[in-house]
């Protein structure tokens, strides 16, 4: 193991072995949703989740041993590093630490101090530094008068060698890396209202907190309200603190020029080093609370990417709308468009009547068994009108709230209009709507990520790094799931491990062109998919009814001559998982995996996960996952009381809790505090985006539109 894998062993907490094959597997282009499903003996079970860190640790820790290569030489070529520094250099841990160290050697734009060094100032700043010399400083400042250089006057030299000095103290690492813990340890956030008048942001307009207590949805929240001009932003609380440290440091004890150094280091620490050390100290801050912010993001995307889909339903898309009327869309069991419509049941026409009937038609006319009703623009409005118009349907019949967040982007997209080049951008939504119940990740795919609706603050963060997170989180979530090779679009294809956009067009096009794949060995005569692309994707695309059943589970083709093995043990052969899948999965149950691994010289993960996919071969885990509530009436805020008991959906997981939705306008929160009655750290160690919860009523804001909600006492 080299010293950049041992470290990631260390600060990951992971075996030496799991990260020297961890890092092997990335390096030779395996992804990381193939290395988590396909190469658990080597990495010791790892997760997508736990590779994505060690990746992300991986590249971090490459760049800086960069970065300190790069300034070892550029120090080098100004012939002034020594072994020591070399040393210092080396061994720093963070990218901070090596920026401190090359900070004196930098190129620097014209200061106070180097048109000091230009007037040969620097001899007297060296004697100033060193406080050894007993003459009077004024007397020695004669020296360096030169009125040709514009230093007339003893005062001009004693300020310009006071300059490089400041300059001098501002660059040594040792002194901003101990003055940064300093702030760390004792710093306040200090913020006050920058213009007199109200905002979103008045909590903070006289509000300080501790630097090290400061959570980071306050951090963003903070940084937000500066951006637009109502926040003033400062870092209090440690400048005696400092100044006292500098001093101790720097002041020579019987040393000369005392008031004058005092005077230096004062206008060194408040000039130089306060105002770079505390956007440093807030950057930092800043770092991790986005860091946290698309941690959540990706977490809350995943699990509403994930969401159960509705299936063999016929579904109607309702998407709601006051004086442009609400965009209706009729969806097959398979997503295939059926009918469109608009109708007017909510303000200002309120032609509920009119609505009312048009429905019904198609109701009856399609047998629609749900309808799932757009989260937007009135929508409550439209939801107590399905609800009393669903009472004249004879069959059964429920509806469903869906997050409509995107389905706008999706609209006017040009996928949506290569999709459906003949229907009106407005009913797009109406369509995204349906599917989204009916196959939340089909459908999400095709969104931007960002636009799905479960962030906290995903605007003020570093928008490549939430790309690229988000696109893993999508990643992850496609592979868990597998994709049907031949129903699945372009835009869930480029998701899948080892495919490009270009080789999902590719196969589309292969697919068009010759019909059905047979089989999963057919991907190989796709365009621009080799071996290796094959090797990375096999195993994640699901061919139904084709020649292999194999092809219907997540079993990679290396893997099938042990599932033959498998199978033949318990007296079947790959064919009988078509018509004997009851028989296989009982004596599956019998099958000791342990030994079955010995005898055939394979993992016992493997093993594992081969005799699972023969035990429900095309299953779909998104099947164990809460199914979304399924609604026949509807509440309005004024319908609550406190203390009322209530199934919600968890729309949102946030910092500082969850929003769930109940049923009213507006989503309620639990608030963190009340979520247990024992002590939390993070919310999602209780719930996750689209968990059915119990929550009861204890706060009603009528005024605001506000509910507030506790998990505590709720049986």
């Amino acid at each position: 193991m080299n010293l950049i894998e041992t470290k990631i062993a260390e600060e990951l907490n992971l075996k030496p072995f799991q990260v020297e094959n961890a890092v092997k597997l990335i390096d030779e282009g395996n992804t990381i949703p193939f290395i988590a499903r396909y190469r658990k003996e080597q990495t010791g079970e790892l997760s997508d989740v736990q590779l994505r860190e060690l990746f992300d640790k991986l590249t971090y820790l490459r760049n800086l041993e960069k970065r300190k290569e790069e300034v070892i030489r550029l120090i080098d070529e100004q012939g002034k590093l020594d072994d020591e520094l070399k040393n210092k250099i080396e061994t720093a841990v963070t990218m901070t630490e090596v920026e401190d160290l090359y900070r004196p050697y930098k190129q620097k734009k014209r200061t106070r101090a180097t048109i000091a060094k230009e007037k040969g100032l620097e001899p007297l700043a060296t004697i100033l530094f060193e406080q050894k010399e007993k003459k009077d400083l004024k007397e020695i400042a004669n020296d360096f008068i030169n009125a040709e250089k514009g230093v007339e006057t003893a005062e001009d030299a004693i300020a310009g060698a006071m300059d490089i000095v400041s300059e001098m103290i501002s660059d040594v690492a040792e002194y901003r890396k101990d003055i940064r813990k300093i702030i760390y340890k004792d710093g306040i956030i200090v913020t006050k209202a920058a213009k007199d008048e109200k905002s979103v942001y008045e909590m903070y307009y006289d509000y300080e907190e501790a630097v090290k207590r400061i959570p980071s949805h306050r951090i963003l929240a903070i940084n937000r309200g500066e951006k637009e001009e109502f926040l003033k932003v400062k870092i209090d609380g440690t400048d005696d603190k400092i100044i006292e440290y500098l001093e101790k440091r720097i002041l020579i004890k019987e040393g000369s020029f005392k008031d004058t150094m005092e005077l230096v280091i004062a206008d060194s620490y408040k000039r130089l080093i306060k105002p770079s050390v505390e956007n440093e100290v807030r950057n930092e801050l800043s770092d991790v609370a986005e860091e946290k912010a698309i941690k959540v993001f990706g977490q809350n995307a995943k699990k509403l990417l994930l969401q159960a889909p509705l299936k063999n339903l016929t579904v109607m898309g309702f998407d709601p709308a006051y004086r442009t009327g609400c965009k209706i869309a009729v969806i097959d069991d398979t997503g295939k468009l059926l009918d469109t419509t608009t109708v007017y049941p909510t303000e200002p026409q309120n032609d509920v009547e009119g609505a009312k009937k048009k429905l019904l038609e198609l109701i009856n006319k399609y047998n629609i068994n749900m309808i799932a009703i757009g989260n937007g623009t009135a929508s409550r409005e439209s939801e107590m009108f399905v609800a009393d118009m669903i009472k004249d349907v004879k069959h059964d019949i429920h509806y469903a709230i869906v997050s409509e967040a995107g389905a706008s982007v999706y609209s006017a997209s040009k996928l949506a209009t290569e999709e459906y080049p003949d229907i009106n951008v407005s009913l797009r939504g109406a369509i995204s709507i349906a599917r989204r119940l009916q196959d939340p990740l089909a459908e999400l795919v095709k969104i931007d990520p960002k636009s799905i609706g479960v962030g906290q603050y995903q605007h003020d963060v570093n928008q490549n790094k939430l790309d690229e997170s988000l696109t893993g989180v999508v990643e992850d979530a496609v592979n868990s799931v597998g994709v049907d090779l031949n129903t699945a679009t372009p835009s869930l294809l480029k998701y899948v491990s080892g495919i490009s956009k270009t080789v999902a067009n590719n196969i589309v096009k292969y697919r068009d062109e010759k019909g059905k794949l047979k089989n999963r060995k057919e991907l190989l005569k796709v365009s621009k998919l080799g071996p290796a692309a094959y090797t990375q994707c096999a195993g994640f695309l699901r061919i139904t009814d084709g020649e292999n059943p194999l092809d219907n589970t997540s079993v990679h083709p290396e893997s099938y001559e042990t599932a033959e093995k498998i199978l033949e043990q318990i007296g079947f052969k790959v064919q009988d998982l078509k018509d004997k899948s009851a028989e296989i999965r009982a004596n599956l149950n019998t099958v000791n995996a342990e030994k079955l691994a010995t005898e055939l010289n394979i993992g016992v993960p493997t093993i594992k996960d081969i005799i699972k996919e023969l035990q429900k071969p095309g299953r779909d885990p998104r099947d164990e996952m809460p199914k979304p509530v399924l609604r026949s009436d509807v509440l309005k805020i004024e319908d609550l009381k406190e203390g009322m008991i209530l199934t919600g959906t968890v729309r949102n997981v946030i910092d500082f809790g969850a929003f769930v939705d109940i049923g009213v306008k507006n989503d309620g929160l639990v608030h963190i505090s009340e979520m247990s009655d024992k002590y939390i750290k993070n919310p999602m160690d209780i719930v996750s985006v689209g968990d059915i919860v119990k929550v009861r009523v204890i706060k009603i804001d009528l005024e605001k539109k506000k509910v507030g909600l506790s998990m505590k006492d709720c049986n």
